[in-house]
Order: C-alpha cells, then sequence, then structure tokens
C-alpha cells in the first residue's frame, strides 16, 4: 500500500464520518463488517446492532424522524437486503431519508450463493438504488447517496461490491452541498382565487399535515386572523397542542364533535397535507366545501382529490402572506370560533373502570389511565393493528417529532424495530410503545433484548387480545367462526423479564395500578401486556 493510500473499506467509513454521521444501526456480513469495525474504531462512530436486517433499516428511520437528520444502516448482500424489503418501503411510503449501505456479492463472482439483481429488490420498494461504481468513486458515490436521501426524502440503497473493499485508493472527502431554494411566496391568478375562496368562507378551517410541520406559528396567525379552528392530519398530530381552538386529528380520528364540526365548514385551507381517504373519511368530509391546497411539493397538489384553488408554495411565507392580503382588504373575521363547544372538541367518548369480562382490562379506560400515568417528556411509537388508532386518538404528544407513525405500509411488527430507533436519537426521553400481541410475536421478542442491551428507557405497551384481530373482527361480521384468528401466545410480561426487562402482566383493573407504579419506578425497559377480550376491543376508525 502506498503511503497516501488506504483499503476501499477505511474511505467508506470516512466518508460516512465525512457527512456527520455518529451512529450507524446494522448487521454485519462479509462485505460490510470491515467497513463497520473501521466505522467504530478508526473513526469513533457508534454501531448499534441489530438481530435482524429490517430491524436495521427501521431503527435508522425513527432515528431520522426524530433526530431531524438522515438515518444510516447498513447489511450485507443477498439475504440480508431482501430482510429489508418491507422496511424499505415503509421508509419510502414515509418520505423519510436514509441511507443503506448494502454490500453486493463480488463483481467477478456472478454465480455467487448470495447474488442477486440487487437493483430490481430495491426498486420494487420504491427506494432509491446507487451504485458504488468503481473503488475510485466509493467516496463520492457514498456523497451522491447521502445528497439524493435529502432531496429525495426516501431511502437510498448503496449498492457496494464485496471485492471493492481491499482495494487500494487515496480517499477524496466528498460532500455534495444540497441548495435549499428559499420558500416560494405565490402570486397571479392562483393566489387571488385562494384569497377570495378564504375572504368569502363563514366557517373556514386550517388544516396542518407532515409537510406542514415548520410553519406552526404562522398557520396560528392566520387561524386567529380568521378565527377558525386548527387541525392536523395524523402526521402532524400535536402541532397546535395549546391552542385553545386545536381540534387536534381531522378525519375518521376526529372526536364526534369535531366530526360534526368539520360537516360545518365551508373552507378548508389545506397546508402540506395529501388529504387521502382517511383524512377525507373517502371524501365526505370535502362534500360542499371549497377546497384550497397549498404545499411545496407539486406532486401532491391533486394527488387524492382536486382542489378548488392549489398553490406550489411554501406554508409559512404563505400563511402570512394570507394574513398581509386579509389586512389590506380590511376582510372581517368569520367569527366561527365562537361557534364551538371548545371542551368537547378533543374528547373522545370514555369508558367505565370496570366494563369488561373477568380476566381482562377495559382497554379504553386502561389508555385513559395509561394516558395520565406515563412520562409527559415521552417519544411514542406505534405499531400497527387494530388497536392503534384508539392510541392515536387517546395518547397525546408535544409535536409532530415525537410522534413515530410505523403504519406507512400498512405492515404490523415494525414498532419496537422503530422505537429503537427513536430512543437512540432521544436518550434523555422516554420513549412508550404501543404494539399488538401479533405484531410483538413477530418482530418484538427479537429485538426487546436489544433495548435491554442499550440500556434504554422504554416502555412497551403490548395490546394482547390473542388474536388477529382485523381478521377476527371481519370472520364475526360475516358470522363465522373466528377460530383460525386465535393464538394462544405465550406470556410476553415473562417473555420481557427473560430477556432482561421487566414485565407486568395485567388482567383486571387493580392490576393495571400496579403497572403504573412499575412504569414510575422503572429502571430498564419494561413491558406491560394489556390482557384484553378480542370480542370487546374498539374496531379501528379508518
Amino acid at each position: 500500500m502506498t503511503d497516501n493510500a488506504i483499503y476501499v473499506y477505511q474511505s467508506i467509513a470516512r466518508a460516512i464520518r465525512d457527512h456527520d454521521v455518529g451512529t450507524m444501526f446494522g448487521l454485519m456480513g462479509d462485505a460490510n463488517l470491515f467497513i463497520i469495525d473501521h466505522y467504530v474504531r478508526g473513526c469513533g462512530g457508534r454501531f448499534v446492532p441489530a438481530a435482524h436486517e429490517g430491524s436495521s433499516v427501521l431503527m435508522a428511520l425513527a432515528y431520522a424522524h426524530v433526530a431531524g437528520r438522515v438515518g444510516v444502516a447498513s447489511v450485507t448482500h443477498g439475504p440480508a437486503l431482501t430482510n429489508c424489503v418491507t422496511a424499505l418501503t415503509e421508509g419510502a411510503r414515509g418520505s423519510i431519508p436514509m441511507v443503506l449501505l448494502a454490500g453486493d456479492t463480488p463483481v467477478v463472482n456472478p454465480h455467487h450463493l448470495q447474488s442477486i439483481d440487487q437493483r430490481e429488490v430495491v426498486k420494487a420498494t420504491g427506494a432509491g438504488f446507487e451504485q458504488m461504481r468503481s473503488p475510485e468513486t466509493a467516496t463520492r458515490d457514498v456523497a451522491r447517496a447521502f445528497y439524493r436521501a435529502r432531496v429525495e426524502r426516501r431511502p437510498i440503497v448503496l449498492n457496494m461490491p464485496a471485492d471493492f473493499m481491499w482495494c487500494e485508493q487515496a480517499h477524496e472527502r466528498a460532500v455534495f452541498e444540497v441548495f435549499d431554494a428559499p420558500g416560494y411566496v405565490p402570486e397571479g391568478d392562483a393566489l387571488d382565487r385562494a384569497i377570495g375562496m378564504i375572504a368569502s368562507a363563514k366557517r373556514p378551517l386550517i388544516l396542518a399535515g407532515g409537510g406542514a410541520c415548520g410553519a406552526r406559528d404562522q398557520l396560528i396567525r392566520l387561524a386567529d386572523r380568521l378565527e377558525a379552528p386548527l387541525a392536523t392530519t395524523l402526521k402532524a398530530k400535536g402541532l397546535f397542542g395549546g391552542h385553545p381552538y386545536n381540534m387536534d386529528i381531522f378525519g375518521t380520528l376526529s372526536t364526534p364533535t369535531a366530526y360534526d364540526l368539520i360537516a360545518k365548514t365551508d373552507c378548508l385551507i389545506c397546508f402540506g397535507a395529501g388529504l387521502h381517504d382517511f383524512t377525507t373519511d373517502r371524501g365526505k368530509l370535502l362534500k360542499g366545501k371549497r377546497i384550497v391546497q397549498i404545499d411545496m411539493d407539486a406532486r401532491a397538489i391533486g394527488k387524492n382529490i382536486h382542489p378548488d384553488a392549489a398553490l406550489v408554495a411554501d406554508a409559512g411565507l404563505t400563511a402570512d402572506n394570507f394574513v398581509h392580503w386579509l389586512d389590506e382588504a380590511e376582510i372581517p373575521p368569520s367569527g366561527f370560533t365562537h361557534e364551538l363547544d371548545v371542551p368537547s372538541l378533543t374528547t373522545h367518548p370514555s369508558d367505565q373502570r370496570g366494563k369488561t369480562n373477568t380476566g381482562y382490562v377495559n382497554y379504553i379506560w386502561a389508555l385513559e389511565e395509561l394516558e395520565k400515568a406515563l412520562p409527559k417528556n415521552r417519544v411514542l411509537v406505534t405499531d400497527g393493528g387494530r388497536f392503534m388508532t384508539e392510541v392515536w386518538c387517546r395518547i397525546s404528544v408535544s409535536d409532530p417529532r415525537s410522534f413515530v407513525v410505523t403504519a406507512n405500509f400498512g405492515s404490523i411488527g415494525l414498532g419496537l424495530q422503530e422505537a429503537i430507533g427513536a430512543s437512540v436519537a432521544a436518550p434523555d426521553r422516554p420513549v412508550v410503545l404501543f404494539t399488538g400481541d401479533g405484531g410483538f410475536m413477530m418482530s418484538g421478542v427479537n429485538e426487546f433484548n436489544t433495548a435491554v442491551r442499550l440500556g434504554q428507557d422504554l416502555i412497551v405497551i403490548v395490546c394482547n387480545d390473542s388474536a388477529y384481530g382485523a381478521e377476527h373482527i371481519q370472520f364475526r361480521d360475516r358470522k363465522m367462526d373466528p377460530g383460525l384468528t386465535l393464538f394462544n401466545w405465550p406470556s410476553f410480561a415473562e417473555v420481557a423479564t427473560a430477556l432482561g426487562g421487566h414485565g407486568i402482566a395485567v388482567s383486571s383493573a387493580d392490576e393495571l395500578e400496579s403497572a403504573l407504579d412499575a412504569i414510575r419506578n422503572r429502571n430498564r425497559p419494561a413491558l406491560i401486556e394489556l390482557r384484553l377480550d378480542p370480542n370487546d376491543v374498539p374496531r379501528m376508525r379508518i
């Protein structure tokens, strides 16, 4: 090796640190083990090993969301990459920027046992694919992957042939700057149309989606000027917390009072919201209303519904522009907020402490008690399953970044992995995960000990109805035997304790009180197993 040359695996590790990456998740194998070793020993990086390759991608996705930066994971080739398909799809559907450093089999050995067309595998997920072209271009290919992840806001898989790793190459630092264009302020006929609709509205409502989370203050200013209530999509949950006219989640997850109020509105001013079927209750909530849609991404305009006025523009600057022109024209406020029954806007129907069969705990009551007892500075993570909609409605968050939804692809079994990633991103805050029995059995069991090994402040609530609940409902609705959906799982509380955590089973109201005490006095990852009657769990609201 020449004096100024290093091995490519070392150069790749340095390139990762050049992008200010202090934490990488992953699983080591033939094609990436030397990169990871040098990243830790030679570059001072932190490596968080997962038990399954897909878990490492999910951890990186949650890390990216909570930390507000590009997440990074690494796996080897072949089956390691195919194990990441669901996780990559979740990230692509959720528009989460991350880089997956994936090994590939040696170029010189096309008949390698684990050789597959990795580009085609990645393309099917919706993630981006970046090929490492040669040993000489390694650092620039790394830089290109990070650049694309930030610009395209999706996972980018960097494909790294194993036979490049021990080639000699001088390290060339390469970091491609992302040029942030200034927020666009609209003008012209489209702006005039939008302002005309807003000015003439008698009952306007401001709706913010995930694309408007950085514009909280400007949207509140517009709402106060219009005397309009505020609501969010699920992705922006918590954005308007503390505002007197906050309606919380808009759509099928609204409270009965908020749902009725939405029906009365005549103009929805939507910022960074996709307006899909769950938000609009399959279009029912848009009938008889004018829709003004504002989004920085032109592809989002009209994707699910065709608005009456649309602006490809920055949410905050547009809200300020609306206020300016409303003031210039001396348009009076709507007075809509004076009609609101404020206390019931965000209050969902309650339930009774003992209203369930013996041997089970009432789910709604348990959620209400957990909402009061869980740490206030929590990060909330939810898995998929029929239990999740009630959690979304009844467990609060302080802001959208403190809320991780793992349902972008409609999968179950992704929650615990993302909870671990969230905890790595926010080590000084407790992370609370709600998961179902099926989801926990699918993937939670193999990663719970990872949280124990990392010493994380993690509280897992397993909603155990001993069934695959959505399927159980469908059989019952058709008056068919749901027996095939039922499972005699082991005690998740005992499993958690065996894996090094603290497990508590809850099958009565009194036992829940003991579990809440255990949460307050926790000193290691805790798991609360809520035993639920499969015939008495509320239906999903989507």
